[in-house]
């Protein structure tokens, strides 16, 4: 294996730990909105195939946290809540999804 497939292991396996870590936090959410998204999600993340719209949500949740703590200079990069998640999380979960065959 050379060092550019050892690169994009990491890089995989670094992906997939962004997404173990905040897919429970976005269900947790899903579930106070809408729990019948939230319960489809929840299904298919646990078989190993999220739906399209649970993952276009996933997709659009990350993104919309990051913007939402904006890592600016007044409001610093540390924002209440359950989980911190930062401009390369939401490339990683993009990232992921888009290796899972989702379109981002």
């Amino acid at each position: 294996m050379n060092a550019r497939e050892q690169r994009q292991q990491q890089r995989d396996r670094d992906d997939r730990q962004a997404v173990e870590r905040l897919v429970p936090v976005w269900l947790q959410e899903t579930e106070r909105h809408d729990a019948d998204a939230a319960r489809r999600a929840r299904e298919g993340w646990r078989s190993g195939s999220l739906p399209a719209q649970a993952a276009q949500d996933l997709a659009l949740w990350v993104t919309a946290r990051v913007n939402d703590t904006g890592f600016n200079r007044d409001e610093g990069p540390d924002v209440a809540g359950p989980a911190r998640i930062t401009p390369a999380d939401k490339e990683s979960v993009h990232r992921w999804l888009a290796a899972q065959g989702h379109e981002v």
